[in-house]
């Protein structure tokens, strides 16, 4: 079979015109970024259609096919002659260059121009970088040129950001050699910041200039919150997002239109595409299809309970992506033989699916599909024992061909999604708002991850208190942990019981306007792994890029 980029190369793309009349929008609505993307205007719209999100089980390392999934559904679901878009994030060059590789999807059902996405694009995520480090210059500045503001060198809790794998960033010196007072400081990746989440949690152009206003910068030597307002940053940081804040018009391999904008990371930031992203999807079609980053303890989790209460929005229907290999993955197989028939783990396994189907239906109460994203290795046994484990639980499993097929290997998936997005249902949440910070994150260990809730380090419990009595308390919990279990160990798989959640620390973002909990040694900065994907990534002789996927 072809790779993804070969795949994507011999794609006949659509003038991005025809896929803007498709969506009812003229060549005078759109910004054109060469042929084949294009901008859109933060033109409000009604929100008329049936939204479908798109989560997953906790993943492999290298993922379950969830973004693969999201697009061969959209695709489906225009063949079956239904007026679609998609609205998906955009991939960060952490991945693309370290293990997990890009964010387009992949075999036949794939968001194009695929390089393009999966590299620059629209230039959306180096705005981002630059306004985030323009912040970090003025208050380093600020503080070299006398301080008025009284800033503590100790409590600079902005930090500088580049979208890299790039460990050895995380604790790094600034200012040595005179160039500046000399302090610690420690980079995050671009999708972990807090600018990236502004980006994808404003509602319009002016609330995106209050929150940047908003963004907490530090202490003063008073114990006071210095603000980037205080240092009139906003301004000349909201200059750089003014393109970035719009949406970008792109589309799949069956020309479906895609709306791809902001990429936060589920593991670490809040994982969801932009509100201003979904709102124009929502508005120029009758059914969009979105995508929350990792699994339902994460992207969904961030999804329903932050962004869903921010937008006023709430989907109609939550797919859950899965595959075979996942699932005996989870119930103990060894890596090397998860190609094999393996019935006992599978069932094993198969905790792991049911509490994600749980979490949709009775904690969120919205109606939960289960897309089976098919391997050639998977048996007809195996299949078997799935869709029955899963209609016991409550749920409709639909194995899909997607990666091979594209639209047409998700016509039964379409139907079946379709048919439960027509169910009456409202969304309930996993946590009351009004209660403290320390409520906040033990409901959802218990409600979301199955835990005994949570423990707190000295520091988080001091930083808790300080947050709640500043007036920050009412906001909605983000928690960063890993996403390869329910729990904040990756080691425990399945669904483990009777865990504690660990948070070492509480990150206040005024801007974004919720709390972070760090929980376990998950870092904001990742790093690369021994053998990256950067090694096997190049160009041509006749400059066309190899070794995408």
């Amino acid at each position: 079979m072809l790779s993804d980029i070969e795949i994507a190369k011999n794609c006949k793309m659509k003038d991005i015109t025809e896929i803007a009349a498709q969506l009812g929008l003229g060549e005078d609505e759109i910004e054109r970024y060469g042929k084949y993307k294009a901008k859109l205007s933060l033109k409000p719209r009604d929100r008329k259609a049936k939204l479908i999100l798109v989560t997953a089980i906790n993943p492999t390392a290298s993922g379950e096919g969830k973004t693969t999934v999201s697009i061969g559904l959209a695709d489906a679901m225009k063949r079956s002659g239904k007026k679609v878009c998609l609205a998906l994030r955009e991939p960060s060059l952490g991945p693309v260059f370290g293990v997990k590789g890009g964010a387009a999807g992949g075999g036949y059902a794939q968001v194009v121009p695929m390089e393009d996405i999966n590299l620059h694009f629209t230039g959306d995520l180096h705005a981002i970088t630059a306004a985030n480090n323009l912040l970090c210059a003025m208050v380093d500045n600020h503080i070299f040129r006398g301080n008025e503001l009284g800033i503590d060198t100790e409590k600079i809790y902005f930090r500088r950001c580049l979208d890299m794998n790039d460990r050895a960033l995380r604790n790094v010196s600034v200012g040595r050699g005179g160039e500046g007072v000399e302090r610690e400081e420690h980079f995050e990746i671009t999708a972990a910041s807090e600018i990236m989440a502004i980006l994808c949690l404003s509602t319009s152009l002016q609330d995106l200039k209050r929150r940047l206003g908003n963004i907490i910068v530090g202490e003063n030597t008073k114990g006071e919150y210095v603000f980037a307002r205080d240092l009139h940053a906003e301004g000349s940081m909201c200059a750089l997002l003014k393109d970035a804040i719009k949406p970008n018009l792109v589309q799949t391999l069956e020309a479906t239109p895609a709306i791809v904008h902001g990429g936060p990371f589920a593991n670490i930031a809040h994982g969801c595409n932009s509100i201003l992203a979904t709102y124009a999807a929502m508005g120029l079609a009758d059914y969009v299809v979105t995508e929350a980053g990792f699994g339902a303890d994460l992207g969904a989790e961030k999804f329903l309970d932050t962004k869903c209460r921010i937008a006023g929005i709430e989907p109609d229907c939550v797919v859950i992506v899965a595959t075979v290999k996942a699932l005996k993955l989870h119930g103990g197989a060894d890596k090397t033989t998860l190609s094999e028939e393996n019935l006992e783990a599978l069932e094993k396994g198969l905790a792991n699916l049911y509490k994600h189907i749980e979490n949709i239906s009775k904690v969120y109460k919205k109606p939960a599909v289960v897309a089976m994203n098919r391997f050639a290795s998977d048996t007809a046994a195996e299949i078997d024992m799935v869709m029955k484990s899963v209609e016991k639980a409550g749920a409709q499993a639909v194995f899909t061909d997607v990666f091979l097929k594209g639209g047409e290997g998700g016509l039964e998936l379409a139907k079946t999604v379709c048919a439960a997005a027509e169910k009456k249902s409202k969304l309930s949440f996993a946590y009351d708002l009004n209660d403290g910070i320390e409520k906040k994150i033990n409901d959802l260990v218990k409600n979301v991850y199955g835990g005994d809730g949570a423990t707190f380090s000295e520091e988080a419990r001091a930083k808790i208190a300080d947050a709640e009595a500043r007036g920050y308390g009412k906001l909605p919990v983000i928690v960063a942990k890993t996403q390869y279990s329910l729990s904040d160990d990756a080691k425990l798989l399945a669904r483990p019981r009777g865990f504690k959640v660990h948070v070492r620390d509480i990150i206040v973002k005024g801007g974004a306007e919720f709390v972070v909990a760090v929980a376990g040694n998950i870092m904001l900065m990742p790093g690369l792994s021994k053998h990256p994907a950067a090694e096997h990534i190049g160009v041509g002789d006749d400059g066309e890029i190899f070794g995408l996927s």
